[in-house]
Order: structure tokens, then C-alpha cells, then sequence
């Protein structure tokens, strides 16, 4: 969008496009191995206690001798996506001027195979660094339907995930929590060229999308962390494992 070698200059460049100038001068800080071995043990103790949030993991690390302060427990725990389980208000905010759609599960019954499909995102720690996963599951077969790993918390690689979904067939609606990368208008704006009728969590009630919420548990603690010594070397498969998942899920449910 900005071009350093153009007739003008990056200063007016900024100026007509509205941007800060020290964003395009910024080079991303690579997160250090320290930060990364701090990332995977809050992953770890989220995974038994998904109800601490920042104060006790603060405390929980600093009795595994980890001298850290709350702000810095605050801050990895928001980068990699982790919210404290239990209802509260304003827990998943969108981003400032989206849309957000009311929730339309309630009361309804879901009986059929396409009537409702569901998306979520969550975070995969790696042998290297960390990524993101989404998926799109069916939530009466369990089936998921398209999934996608990222290293940025955008909207992009969600809407992948959704195209390669649609492609397979398409529900009555589709269920997301309030995310900025579920409410960005490129995600739903696929939605409604389908016409598929869009739903949204409410505030803090991580409880409405729980089929999603179950197969992460399953998925991170019998997949990853289990099995963490092989991620990175071409021995797990997130999409053999999320099938997996979900399969054991709906077999055991009925």
C-alpha cells in the first residue's frame, strides 16, 4: 500500500492513507525462547485449571520459580487466545464498529446433519514457536468439516477455513463467538452471500459454542500435550487428530 520508492514521499503517503508513520517503519520483535517456554507452561496448567486467570497463573508460575509479574501474564495469555472459563459480561469483545448478530440456538432443536455449523479458534504450542488453529465442525455429526493453522490472529485464514466448509455443503446457521475475526465483515459477508443466517455467542457465555470448547480439550491434552515431543517433526497430523477427536466424540454420544 505504501511505496518507499515513489513520487511521494512515505510522510504525505501516510498522511492521505491515514497512517501512523512509525508503523511502517516497525520491524516485528521475534518472541524469545524464554517468552515461548513461558507460553507453553501456562498452556499446560490451562489445560488442568482452565479457571486461573492471570493472578493465580501469576502465582501458580512464580512457585515453579518463574519470576514473572501479572502485566506479562496478562499480555501471553491474551496472545495466545486463553480466557478464564466461568460466566462473566464483556469477555469476547469484537472489534470497534462490527457488527455483532444475536444468538440463535436457544431453544431451538438441532437435529440435522447441516442445520447448524460451528467455528472457533485456539492456540497450538509447537516445538518452535506457536500457531493458531481454527475449525469449522457440524454440530450434529461432529464432523469437522475445513480447518486452517496461522501464526497471525486474523481474519484470513478463518475465512479459508469457512470457503473450503461451504464447499462441502451449506447449514441453515452458523455459530461463532464474538471475535473480531469472526465479526470482521470479509468472514460474514461469506455467510450471507450463502445465505446462511449468522448467530453469535453472548458475552461470557463460552457454554453456547461447548461442542467446539470440548473437542480443544480433547484435542490439545490427548494430541499435543501427550504428544509434544513429535510436534514439529512430521509426527501429528492436526487434521487426523481433529477427526479423530470429534469421531471418538460423537461415538461416545451415541
Amino acid at each position: 500500500m505504501v511505496e518507499r520508492e515513489g513520487p511521494l514521499s512515505l510522510r504525505r503517503q501516510c498522511q492521505l492513507l491515514g497512517l501512523n508513520r512509525g508503523a511502517v517503519y516497525y520491524e516485528p520483535v521475534e518472541i524469545g525462547a524464554y517468552e515461548l517456554e513461558l507460553m507453553s507452561l501456562i498452556d499446560h496448567q490451562y489445560l488442568r485449571t482452565p479457571f486461573y486467570g492471570s493472578r493465580r497463573m501469576t502465582a501458580w508460575l512464580q512457585s515453579q520459580g518463574h519470576a514473572v509479574n501479572r502485566k506479562r501474564v496478562q499480555r501471553l495469555m491474551q496472545r495466545m487466545g486463553l480466557e478464564v472459563i466461568y460466566q462473566r459480561p464483556r469477555s469476547s469483545r469484537p472489534a470497534p464498529g462490527h457488527r455483532i448478530y444475536p444468538y440463535l440456538l436457544r431453544g431451538l432443536s438441532i437435529e440435522r446433519v447441516h442445520q447448524v455449523w460451528a467455528a472457533d479458534i485456539t492456540y497450538i504450542p509447537m516445538a518452535q514457536g506457536f500457531l493458531y488453529l481454527v475449525v469449522v465442525m457440524d454440530w450434529v455429526s461432529r464432523c469437522v468439516l475445513a480447518w486452517r493453522l496461522s501464526n497471525l490472529l486474523e481474519a484470513d485464514f478463518c475465512v479459508e477455513a469457512l470457503e473450503e466448509a461451504l464447499g462441502k455443503g451449506r447449514p441453515e446457521i452458523f455459530n461463532t463467538d464474538q471475535g473480531s475475526q469472526f465479526t470482521d465483515d470479509g468472514f460474514t459477508s461469506v455467510l450471507r452471500a450463502h445465505g446462511v443466517a449468522i448467530s453469535m455467542d453472548g458475552r461470557g457465555r463460552f457454554a453456547d459454542n461447548i461442542f467446539v470448547e470440548r473437542l480443544w480439550r480433547s484435542l490439545k491434552y490427548e494430541e499435543v500435550v501427550c504428544c509434544e515431543s513429535f510436534i514439529g517433526d512430521g509426527g501429528w497430523s492436526p487434521g487426523v487428530g481433529l477427526q479423530g477427536q470429534a469421531s471418538n466424540r460423537h461415538k461416545l454420544r451415541g
